[in-house]
């Protein structure tokens, strides 16, 4: 197994308005490896684990791993390695059964299940035994885990016998938006190994990039793996030409990837997106689309009107792809699509609309039924199984078909009452893309909070599934989509810790899971890795700022919380915090200036790589950010945590901009002696394509050629204070400084709301910084 080093998120916390999860518990900071029921800091639960009476088994450099046969012996050179890159010695590996050692035994005589496992220890030693090499597999995590628990590598005499809970524990990547290398993908599946994550759903064809070669149609990677980045992240800085976002894997880059999952007991399913998200393929072969307007992959994130079109030669076509996607992919299932395929261009052709009377459709639906049962049939008949996003329950599903169900669990109850295999993958809780906390160093990202604690609570099987049905679920999947994920370090930050609590609701017995116990586990987990060199994310780990003040007494109330509930210790001094810092337990009442270092803890080591610094002086309190800012109420709100088009190369500045409504409020402002209001605005590209949710966007109508900023209170829709004119273009770096006097009659304390009026697409005003000025 292979965790490659990587340099750490840099990652730096000023003030926002923040405060712990209200479903996240605080947590107790019991001493030692043992939890306060006595079990190991194990991820995910075993589902039965058993203290013994008895001595220890202490491992060291020396000690052997024992194994007969080759099956147990890759195993047993699998937990070799993985325990040397957890931060554990590395041992070595013998032919044979002995004392005192590490054992590693395959039984098909055993009753452990496809992927279940024993463990047995005490003084003499460890035996890990399974019936088959999977289990014996992930008997091996679990020691691996067992012996870097801060336990000095003493094991306690125990008893673990284990099975998953569901058979279908997964993870699908998008490669099409953001393109990954192999070396990244192959962490992410040593990562997903270690986590006794058995799926792994590549999405491999978008609009914005077809990612797998096709030697039959070499123009899907010639021209669909190609696009050209929006803005300055588009153009070559020295020279203004295009500079193109290219990528896609071989046929041979893809057998090296599915072997180096097999070898971890992890399949990967290929999904080939029809019939929408198809702009890559139709830019590459014209004929396949349903309009003559030629077509280029696309810069742009959202939900697009291109869709194949439903000409016999276009079904061939699919099927062609699909015949070498088949000889590829040993997996029983092939993913395909079937999400958010807007009809419009297909309502409008007068030739697909003869198709489908042709082909007897009543409808837009059934005309996509009939191409997914065409598929289906086409699957069958080369031994495999169609699964699609849970769109292709409308207009009728094929018996055979697995849905995936993605806009909530209705879609998978229904096909699981139907009698569909079902795999659970709700937006609301699964989408590792949205973000984890309200942290200002969150990535960019869709602002809908999935907390560890929301993905923790997930439970896949209804509770109004019928007992008879159940069995249909066969568990569940995080989605990681990458429309916002530039960088691996974004992908790593979006997928740990949250992928661990996936790993235990697929793996644990309902009655083993308990939040409390997992975040009292979780910590080991992240010394685990620290040592693969995984970046996972700090924000839930950082400590939160909030803060009310009085400038004309120049004092500030501040109020400390860790997202997850850890203990949080303090500084005012300027002095390091440690363990041995005041313990936080009430609102701090300071004097400015003033600057607090925070950190939260358990068993008396920090859980982020740095703390948090927030810095309060007379001044600070007259500015606000735009994280620290909220959206305006009423109609029309799509927030998006979005990034700079520029610079073309490092690090961009991030901004939460609502979409749909470009208005910011800054809450209770203090207004009192106020007399002039700065703001900080730029420009960036407007990339979004909305279909039939267009509608939704509210602008508010300029007056002036290029539109004015507005400054109300209130409820943000009254008179406005003061208007400025917008300039016809911004400064070299993309911003400019926006001054408003404010009438000399408004005082006390109330909302402060900014907006831009009018529609200036093809770019969008963002707002940066407000500061108040005397």
């Amino acid at each position: 197994m292979r965790f490659t080093s990587l340099a750490p998120l840099l990652l730096c916390l000023a003030i926002a308005p923040l405060a712990r999860a209200a479903d996240a518990p605080a947590i107790d900071n019991a001493p030692g490896p043992l939890l306060r029921d006595g079990s190991l800091p194990l991820i995910p639960a075993p589902a039965h684990l058993e203290r013994l009476d008895g001595a220890p088994f202490k491992v060291e450099a020396s000690t052997p791993v024992w194994a007969r046969g080759d099956a147990a012996t890759r195993v047993a050179r699998q937990f070799s390695t993985l325990l040397r890159d957890s931060g554990g010695p590395t041992l070595p590996v013998k032919n044979g059964n002995g004392k005192n050692g590490v054992n590693f035994v395959l039984d098909t005589a055993l009753k452990s299940g496809a992927e279940g496992y024993q463990l047995r220890s005490n003084g003499d030693g460890v035996t890990v035994a399974a019936a088959t090499e999977a289990g014996l597999f992930y008997g091996a995590a679990t020691l691996s885990q067992l012996f870097t628990s801060n336990t000095d590598g003493a094991l306690p005499a125990l008893r673990i016998d284990d099975a998953p809970r569901f058979s279908w524990r997964g993870l699908m990547l998008d490669s099409a938006r953001h393109f990954q290398s192999l070396d990244e993908i192959k962490q992410v599946l040593d990562a997903m190994a270690a986590h006794k994550l058995n799926t792994f759903h590549w999405h491999l064809t978008d609009d914005q990039g077809w990612r797998m070669e096709i030697k039959r149609y070499p123009k899907l990677t010639e021209v669909g793996s190609c696009r050209i980045p929006a803005g300055d992240g588009g153009r070559d800085p020295a020279t203004g030409a295009p500079r193109p976002y290219c990528g896609f894997y071989t046929q041979q880059q893809i057998r090296e990837v599915i072997a180096y999952a097999a070898a971890l007991h992890i399949q990967v399913i290929p999904e080939i997106d029809v019939p929408g998200h198809a702009t890559a393929a139709i830019a590459a072969y014209p004929e396949l689309g349903v309009l003559d307007t030629p077509l280029q992959p696309l810069s742009e994130w959202g939900v697009f009107p291109n869709l194949f079109n439903t000409e016999e030669s276009t079904f061939t076509f699919l099927e062609n792809v699909l015949e070498e996607v088949i000889a590829l992919f040993p997996s029983t299932y092939v993913h395909v699509g079937g999400d958010e395929a807007v009809k419009d261009q297909w309502i409008a052709s007068a030739r697909v609309q003869q198709r489908m009377r042709e082909l007897g459709a009543s409808d837009e639906m059934q005309m996509q039924s009939h191409l997914i049962k065409r598929l289906e049939t086409f699957l069958e008949q080369h031994d495999r199984r169609l699964i699609g996003w849970d769109e292709i329950l409308e207009g009728g599903l094929p018996p055979q078909a697995t849905v995936m169900s993605w806009r909530g669990t209705e879609g998978g109850l229904k096909a699981a009452s139907e009698g569909h295999d079902v795999v659970m993958s709700p937006v609301t809780d699964m989408y590792m893309d949205y973000l984890q906390t309200s942290s200002p160093n969150e990535p960019p990202g869709r602002p809908l909070l999935t907390t560890l604690a929301r993905t923790y609570a997930f439970e896949p099987v209804p509770a109004t599934l019928a007992a008879d049905k159940q069995h249909h679920i066969l568990g569940l999947q995080a989605n990681m989509f990458t429309e916002h994920t530039r960088s691996y370090a974004r992908l790593q930050h979006n997928l740990f810790p949250r992928l661990a609590a996936v790993a235990e609701t697929g793996w644990s017995p309902v009655q083993q899971r308990d939040f409390r116990d997992f975040l009292a586990r979780l910590p080991t987990q992240l010394q685990r890795y620290r040592a693969w060199g995984l970046a996972y994310a700090q924000t839930p780990f950082e400590v939160a700022v909030e803060h009310q003040d009085d400038r004309r007494a120049g004092n500030v109330q501040i109020s400390l919380a860790n997202p997850l509930g850890y203990e949080v210790r303090y500084r005012t001094d300027g002095q390091p915090v440690t363990a041995a810092s005041p313990l936080y337990e009430a609102p701090l009442q300071a004097q400015l200036p003033v600057t607090v270092h925070a950190a939260a803890f358990f068993n008396g080591q920090p859980l982020a790589a740095a703390p948090s610094v927030a810095a309060f002086t007379a001044q600070s309190l007259l500015t606000r950010r735009d994280d620290e800012l909220l959206t305006c109420p009423g109609p029309g709100q799509l927030l998006l945590r979005l990034e700079d088009d520029g610079p073309a190369d490092g690090a961009r500045a991030v901004f939460n901009v609502n979409i749909f409504n470009p208005c910011w409020r800054w809450a209770d402002a203090g207004l009192t002696g106020i007399r002039t209001l700065k703001v900080r605005a730029g420009r960036i590209p407007y990339y979004f394509q909305l279909a039939h949710d267009e509608p939704q966007r509210k602008f508010e109508a300029a007056r002036r050629p290029h539109g004015e900023m507005k400054v109300r209170r209130g409820d943000c829709t009254g008179p406005a204070l003061a208007e400025v004119p917008l300039p016809a273009s911004t400064g070299a770096d993309g911003f400019v400084t926006l001054e408003a006097a404010l009438p000399k009659q408004v005082t006390g304390k109330g909302d402060l709301c900014i907006s831009f009026t009018g529609d200036t697409r093809p770019a969008m005003w963002v707002l940066e910084e407000v500061t108040l000025a005397r």
